[in-house]
């Protein structure tokens, strides 16, 4: 299937990543659907990025090979329950809310279908996103590879096999992003106080952070490689990481990500008992 009809359920920031990224790679706009509530939304999409936008869920269901679920979570299950008349010609689902598993989507939709969750992340919006997959046992390889096409649009795409581990990508891939932010944020601040002025601070901490980044993206070498080719015996840098795995960095990392971890199953669990 050369260009595959995609329906956008859901007109928000990520599917409007998404449609951006695989306009760039060469799918066409006219095999690109999208549906929005708002009309204000729908001229946006379509201004933006040449493809038809509709109010009509099930239209655009019944139009498409796959069906990208781009929803709040909160509002999936609604979604889902609009779309079971919609879905007779079997169309790949792919999913990328939060929380909420292939089976309770499978559920809502009413019947076995082809899902695929997915966790995107923020970075996604620039084309430099990290996104967990995990495909049901209803998808087939074509349509893994559709839905691994679809993702890879927007960055880079790593599968889980089991669905319980999604909630580890939502933790290190999905929730990430916050926690480079909060160490950019800090580190800022700290130049601030330090003497450098607020630009300055602002624009050191991230090149660096740039950086280090695409230092860490080359080749086949560890982070704790690099940081050592950084870290001369007794010199600024020992000082400074020293003091940060005295006072229990790696602690609070493990003990924050687990946490991330930890709310997305209870969030699956609240999900699960609205149904």
């Amino acid at each position: 299937m050369t260009h595959p009809t995609i329906a956008f359920i859901g007109g928000g920031n990520m599917a409007s990543s998404l449609i951006g990224g695989l306009l760039e790679n060469g799918h066409p706009a006219s095999a690109i659907l999208a549906t929005a509530r708002s009309e204000q939304t729908r001229s946006a999409l379509n201004e933006k990025f040449g493809i038809a936008c509709m109010a009509d869920n099930s239209e655009a269901a019944k139009r498409a090979d796959v069906v990208v679920l781009a929803v709040k979570p909160q509002m999936m299950r609604d979604v889902c329950s609009s779309l079971t008349d919609a879905l007779d010609h079997q169309p790949l689902i792919v999913s990328v809310a939060a929380g909420i598993t292939t089976d309770l989507i499978g559920n809502w939709l009413g019947g076995d279908h082809a899902i695929v969750r997915c966790m995107p992340n923020t970075p996604s919006q620039l084309h430099c996103g990290a996104s967990g997959l995990f495909a049901n046992s209803a998808v087939s390889a074509e349509q893994r590879k559709l839905a691994e096409t679809l993702l890879s649009a927007v960055g880079i795409v790593e599968w889980v096999v089991n669905e319980d581990l999604m909630d580890a990508v939502t933790a290190i891939a999905g929730s990430g992003p916050a926690y480079y932010f909060l160490i950019m944020e800090l580190m800022e601040k700290v130049g601030i106080e330090l003497g450098l002025n607020p630009d300055t601070a602002r624009q050191l901490t991230i090149q660096t952070a740039l950086g280090a980044a695409k230092m860490a993206a080359q080749g086949d070498i560890e982070p704790a490689e690099l940081r050592a080719r950084v870290t001369s015996k007794k010199g600024t840098t020992d000082r400074a990481i020293t003091t940060f795995l005295k006072e229990g960095l790696e602690d609070i990392m493990r003990k924050g990500i687990t946490g991330a971890r930890d709310r997305g199953r209870e969030l699956a669990i609240e999900m699960s008992n609205q149904s």
